[in-house]
């Protein structure tokens, strides 16, 4: 059985879809799919994992303001 790697993942929080990563020649490649992570769009990541750190982020920071 061969295992391949996806090119592309969703990041959902808290059963939001934050967004899409991409991967391309220098890691991953954010597109918010929600105005709450417009502040990603675009942003490079290193890794998946980097990319969902930076959503989950944005989701506490905006609701420890609305708190």
């Amino acid at each position: 059985m061969s295992h391949t790697q996806s090119d592309a993942y969703i990041i959902e929080i808290h059963d939001r879809a934050a967004g899409i990563i991409t991967r391309d020649a220098r890691g991953f490649r954010f597109f918010s799919s929600e105005r709450l992570f417009d502040s990603l769009e675009g942003r490079q990541f290193r890794s998946a994992r980097e990319a969902e750190r930076a959503a989950r982020a944005v989701f506490s920071e905006r609701r420890n303001r609305l708190s």
